[in-house]
């Protein structure tokens, strides 16, 4: 059986990677007790606290109803909060989530530092870089 097409098919190769990295992620987020999606998004609400829902789902890629489940979660924990003024949705952290700051940044820095040993620094933010840009090519056609 000839799989080598596998090997040149984006959809395929971009999957692949998609699944080891976030193996890597979810080791390196583990002591946060949170998934690393929602480790990022606490850190933008820390970061950017009274930020829009939409902002939310825009920075982090991902659609409007995904995010509300991700948010209820986090509601769940304590860890955000929102606050409804008219059709705009704010999040904003909790004390519960603000706590969490150190650890979350730590775990981030971990999984940098993991996959920059494997890669290398510079090929690890050339890789970034490119996928940005391919994704946002893509994107834009769609």
């Amino acid at each position: 059986m000839d799989e080598t097409f596998l090997n040149s098919c984006l959809f395929f190769t971009a999957n692949r990677l998609g699944r080891a990295i976030t193996k890597v992620a979810e080791e390196e987020f583990a002591p946060t007790g949170l998934t690393p999606m929602y480790g990022y998004l606490i850190r933008l609400v820390n970061d950017n606290p009274g930020i829009t829902q939409k902002e939310l789902s825009e920075n982090l890629s991902i659609t409007p109803s995904t995010l509300t489940r991700f948010i209820d979660k986090l509601e769940g924990k304590q860890l955000v909060q929102r606050q409804v003024l008219g059709k705009t949705v704010l999040v904003h952290p909790t004390d519960k989530g603000k706590e969490l700051e150190g650890t979350i940044r730590q775990a981030s820095k971990n999984l940098k530092l993991r996959y920059e040993t494997i890669l290398g620094a510079e090929a690890a933010r050339k890789l970034s870089a490119d996928i940005e840009l391919t994704s946002a090519q893509i994107e834009k056609n769609f």
